[in-house]
């Protein structure tokens, strides 16, 4: 109720003034008659006794009005206050110190039921409007319990002399006289209590202010729920913005781009890696249908689509090469599947994207690598330790050259001599790698291989015997392949001995190379070596002699070195 309403009801005029008015008339009369005032007539003596009777009731009616009067206007300006707010502690602060100001009661506890069903005191005020400290928070539980289990408010005149408390030891021991206890309640339902009371004087409260308070405790849990429900709501909000911040965060942070559309194909969301893979922006694909999306990808990539949404079901492992106008040739990977909503109804379609580019590069890279270096040697190796330097180290070296390829090359054009020579290093590349050698370089029509290195291996000069071997016999089968006039062979030679193994080189360009005598005498050997022809060194020889068919052949002369090399043709393997 508003003022304006309640000043209609009742006009606002000067009521006290009006009651002293009539109390002075009255006042005036009995002293008239008390003197026995001839200008009185006699007979209107009863009559003046009964009016001055009357407006002294009428004053004391005219007061209690009054007394109303303010107290429903106080009511009604309670009403916009404590809906004014829905801070709820703002909202309990304002609650309780109006009660105290309506009820001049000393103190006042304002009690919430909490989610395990316990009423605990939510906010404490006395006359001054100030919040007491908890040594001051010492109430009737009797009286409260009792208002919580009947329902019903309570009030005392003198709870010392009240004999349904008299006897508490709380009310005793901390001397409470006037007590107002009465329910909170919504939808009939308890939900708190309001207390107040007074240490010092009896008879404060009375039936009015409990008729008042039970008023003002309607408006006021209507208030305390509006803000719980406000906070309630707030911290809901506060949840569900901190969760779809963190999805937005997730969202944007998967590497994998992540496209969606509706039903009507239009595109919903498109992550930061999305954007990347497809070289647009986000304010460029957001709204396009997916039609102008996919087709650069690949033009079956919509037939996909619509059959996911038919059939609802997953698709996975697509992969496509395709050219961006954004960024050219890209390799990617994707995956189709139904986009579902907390029900699992389908709303349309999402598309996982991976960008298979650089991964298709390196595994290109890698098998390059694995046609140059055993498999074996690659697990092995630590990026994180490679480091430039050697290290001295025993090897063997091999070092295989096809004969007559200069004289050959005069024949034939550059793509066809090309094409020939490859197949030969390829079959010794096979040769050697299936030993587990290393091979460290291809020089036009030569092949240079090492053994024990970086790996160590016991039998690395058997090993090294075995892929020589294996070059004879994969040329012999690869004769077989090519016309005659393609028949080409390999002469190799073999060397054992000490040398530095590293890398050498700068930071941006290494190789893993051999480097020493040993390794160049190995060449020299092989420099002399028929087509078809082995020869290994003395010293190589020595560590296969129980293993090998060899003969010792003529000494070589060998540039750069003094002394005549002693070598032995490779015959074959043992039984």
């Amino acid at each position: 109720m508003s003022d304006t309403s309640i000043t209609t009801v009742i006009p606002k005029v000067d009521l006290d003034q009006q009651a002293l008015r009539m109390a002075g008339m009255a006042d005036q009369i009995r002293e008239a008659l008390l003197k026995n005032d001839p200008a009185v007539p006699q007979g209107a003596v009863q009559g003046l006794v009964q009016l001055a009777g009357n407006l002294t009731r009428l004053g004391r009616q005219i007061a209690r009005h009054e007394e109303d009067r303010n107290k429903l206007l106080a009511l009604a300006d309670i009403s916009r206050v404590v809906n004014s707010s829905l801070e709820l502690s703002e909202v309990l602060q304002i609650v309780m110190d109006t009660i105290i100001r309506l009820t001049g009661a000393e103190r006042g506890f304002l009690m919430l039921r909490d989610e395990q069903g316990n009423f605990t005191t939510r906010t404490a005020r006395n006359w001054e409007q100030e919040s007491i400290n908890d040594t001051e928070l010492s109430v009737s539980r009797t009286l409260i319990n009792r208002v919580v289990s009947e329902g019903q408010p309570v009030l005392t005149t003198n709870a010392q002399e009240d004999p349904r408390f008299g006897g508490q030891e709380s009310i005793i021991a901390y001397h409470l006289r006037s007590i107002l206890c009465v329910p909170l309640k919504m939808r009939d339902v308890l939900t708190g209590v309001i207390y107040t009371d007074n240490r010092i004087r009896t008879g404060l409260f009375t039936e009015t202010e409990r008729d008042l308070l039970m008023a003002f405790a309607s408006q006021a849990a209507v208030a305390i729920e509006n803000a719980r429900l406000f906070e309630s709501v707030r911290s809901t909000l506060a949840e569900v913005t901190g969760l779809k911040n963190l999805m937005d965060n997730v969202f944007a942070s998967i590497a994998s781009g992540v496209i969606t559309a509706d039903f009507g194909n239009k595109i919903t969301l498109c992550n930061r890696a999305a954007e990347t893979i497809l070289g647009r922006t986000h304010i460029e694909i957001i709204d396009l249908p997916l039609e102008d999306i996919l087709p650069p990808i690949s033009p079956e990539l919509t037939q996909h689509v619509d059959l996911v949404r038919k059939t609802d079901q997953h698709m996975v492992g697509l992969e496509y090469t395709s050219s961006l106008p954004q960024r050219g040739s890209v390799s990617l990977s994707l995956n189709l599947s139904p986009l579902k909503d907390a029900s699992h109804l389908t709303q349309g379609v999402a598309i996982v994207l991976d960008d298979l580019t650089d991964k298709k590069r390196l595994e290109a890279q890698r098998s390059l690598f694995r046609r140059m270096v055993s498999p074996a040697v690659i697990e092995q190796l630590d990026p994180e330790k490679l480091q430039l330097g050697g290290k001295r180290t025993q090897i063997t070296t091999l070092y295989a050259d096809v004969r007559g390829f200069t004289s050959f090359s005069e024949l034939y054009d550059p793509v066809q001599l090309v094409t020939v020579l490859n197949c030969y290093l390829a079959a010794a590349a096979d040769a050697i790698l299936a030993q587990e050698g290393t091979i460290d370089k291809f020089m036009g029509d030569a092949v240079m291989a090492v053994f024990n290195a970086p790996i160590p291996q016991a039998d690395h000069t058997l090993r090294a015997v075995k892929a020589a071997i294996g070059i004879r016999d994969a040329i012999q089968n690869l004769h077989c392949e090519l016309p005659d006039e393609f028949h080409l062979a390999f002469g190799v030679g073999i060397n054992y001995g000490e040398a530095v193994m590293g890398l050498v080189g700068t930071q941006q360009r290494i190789d893993y190379t051999a480097i020493g005598d040993s390794v160049n005498t190995a060449k020299r050997i092989q420099e002399n070596a028929g087509g078809g022809q082995i020869l290994i060194s003395s010293e190589a020889y020595a560590q296969v002699l129980d293993q090998v068919d060899a003969r010792q052949v003529k000494p070589i002369i060998a540039k750069g070195k003094r002394q005549p090399v002693e070598v032995y043709e490779i015959i074959g393997l043992k039984e």
